[in-house]
């Protein structure tokens, strides 16, 4: 099963860099190196079905409808529990070629789960990253404090001092 890590390197596969929106999964070699990290085998199929379940999961934190997409990624697939010596062991049926999309997507369920609104967007309008928020307060705002707090904090500061006036 992937884990928190893995759910963020596949929704933050989509950074802003000079003002423009990146796809690093775009590069099919991208996509395979991340997938047989994380015990795929890569391929067409397995491509596609991790961009989808991707934009769906991206599409579903930013507040629009995944529904369709992670129906169509989710079509079918089966969790069957097996006996075993430590009891009870439960197992995906699913096609091969989507077993690291359905993964992914129930990574995404179970942040969503154990962390209830810890995973987010990052309050800077030009970022297209995901955080994690694993903060006692729950009050992370931002992807990184070093790129996008900052330069936001050092925006709204200089908005403040231009609306001071200046002493005569």
């Amino acid at each position: 099963m992937l884990d928190d890590q893995a759910l963020l390197q596949a929704l933050n596969s989509t950074p802003v860099a000079d003002g423009r929106r990146q796809d690093l999964w775009r590069d099919d070699d991208v996509v395979d190196r991340w997938a047989r990290e994380h015990g795929g085998l890569g391929g067409d199929e397995e491509r596609r079905w991790l961009r989808t379940a991707r934009d769906a999961l991206q599409a579903g934190e930013w507040g629009t409808s995944a529904e369709p997409r992670l129906r169509r990624v989710l079509a079918g697939v089966r969790k069957v529990p097996r006996p075993s010596a430590s009891g009870i062991e439960w197992h995906l049926e699913v096609p091969s070629e989507r077993r690291l999309a359905v993964e992914l997507v129930l990574a995404w369920a179970d942040v969503n789960d154990r962390m209830p609104g810890r995973l987010r967007p990052c309050e800077n309008p030009e970022c297209r990253l995901f955080l994690l928020d694993r903060s006692r307060a729950n009050t992370a705002r931002w992807c990184s404090m070093k790129t996008c707090g900052n330069r936001l904090k050092a925006r709204r500061h200089q908005a403040r001092a231009r609306e001071t006036p200046r002493p005569e």
